[in-house]
């Protein structure tokens, strides 16, 4: 196994400042975070198949009945689960969709205030751009009529045939943040004016947050390649997983105006610029990291490429140990792993969507226990 692990620089001042704001940096390496900290080596047990037969499946959004919501990538359309009995029904479809290439219906996540409002938020591409909307959803109606037409929260995210980004998820300030790609231009990544190749920070109605580097824009770091997980820890600090090109994938802590490097840099920085190293970082064939999670005390980060499932177990916001990697090659290519609450998660395949060598049963998901 080839990689590294590269050390945060220190966090920058927060909106209203200390661990409690979004993003931020708590002190790390203490003796109670010491104290905290996971198990060097954990397990992974498959406690069940919950479905089978999906196809290219990318977000996942778990409702609070139990139920699965699945993002159909080339299909443009989102699929329910039973979360006892894995049966699956047609939730509705997302006009607009363009699945060309890397793009499609990718990121989902429920509103903050779905108890009231039973929004569905849903990243996709269209013909013109990658954009983010919003579906009410109505379990009342019937299989393929649940979720009512999109409605643009926020548009003109910079598409391509790659790099489109698209995992999106609500943090613990209730404000939504976007992964987006470059689009294979290198250098909208550094371009601050450009949407690519950055994490946003907005309101659930697509306005700049209170508190963004610029209160004017959406835009919370950059110099990204192609962010593709979105994950919070315990004391609110930000996750993200990232592809690299050749070399470097990478796993970061984000930080405020925070810049990542691409493409001056792939991987640790060796003191070249002002730039944020990775956390960890792996050999682009070990990784391809796609959906990350937070669960037990370690960051969980599926892998493509890779056909894994890898646990970086944290003290503070470093690791505290050499990451594990689980399931390879069992299952195949891994895209989305979601925490399904306490020591579970939902871990989803991603063997049909044209890169990988379904079988029988393609794509899943799986029920895990961790440690």
């Amino acid at each position: 196994m080839a990689l590294l692990g590269a050390g945060c620089s220190s966090e920058p001042a927060q909106p209203g400042g200390g661990p409690s704001s979004p993003g931020a940096a708590s002190p790390s390496g203490s003796a109670s975070a010491a104290s905290d900290a996971p198990p060097d080596k954990g397990s992974v047990d498959v406690v069940r198949t919950v479905a089978t037969g999906l196809k290219s499946p990318w977000g996942l959004a778990p409702l609070p009945d139990g139920d699965l919501l699945v993002a159909s990538r080339d299909e443009g359309e989102i699929v329910q689960v039973d979360g006892d009995s894995g049966k699956t029904s047609e939730a509705g479809p997302v006009p607009g969709v363009d699945a060309e290439g890397e793009g499609g219906l990718l990121g989902l996540a429920l509103s903050p205030s779905f108890a009231s409002d039973q929004l569905v938020y849903a990243y996709f591409t269209t013909a013109s751009d990658n954009r983010v909307a919003s579906m009410r959803y109505d379990a009342k109606k019937p299989a393929g009529h649940r979720l009512s037409a999109p409605s643009t929260v926020f548009k003109g995210i910079p598409k391509g045939f790659t790099h489109n980004g698209g995992r999106i998820a609500f943090g613990p300030d209730k404000m939504l943040y976007v992964g987006t790609g470059e689009t294979g231009d290198k250098g909208l990544a550094q371009d601050k004016e450009s949407l690519g190749g950055k994490i946003l920070r907005m309101t659930p109605e697509g306005e700049p947050a209170e508190g963004n580097p610029d209160a004017d824009s959406v835009v919370w770091s950059y110099g990204h390649r192609n962010v593709q997980g979105l994950a919070w820890d315990e004391d609110r600090r930000l996750w993200a997983s990232e592809f690299g090109q050749d070399t470097w994938d990478e796993l970061n802590l984000v930080e405020k105006d925070g810049n990542y490097g691409w493409p001056d840099v792939e991987g640790e920085a060796d003191g070249k610029g002002d730039f944020r190293d990775p956390v960890e970082q792996w050999r682009t064939a070990d990784a391809s990291p796609s959906g990350i999670a937070v669960a037990e005390g370690s960051v969980w980060m599926a892998g493509l490429r890779g056909e894994r499932l890898w646990r970086v177990p944290l003290s503070g916001g470093k690791p505290s140990a050499e990451p594990q990697a689980f399931l390879k090659g069992e299952y195949g290519r891994l895209r989305t792993v979601v925490s399904a609450g306490g020591d579970k998660l939902w871990v989803v395949t991603n063997e049909t969507d044209g890169r990988g060598s379904p079988e029988k049963g393609d794509d899943r998901i799986l029920e895990v226990r961790v440690r």
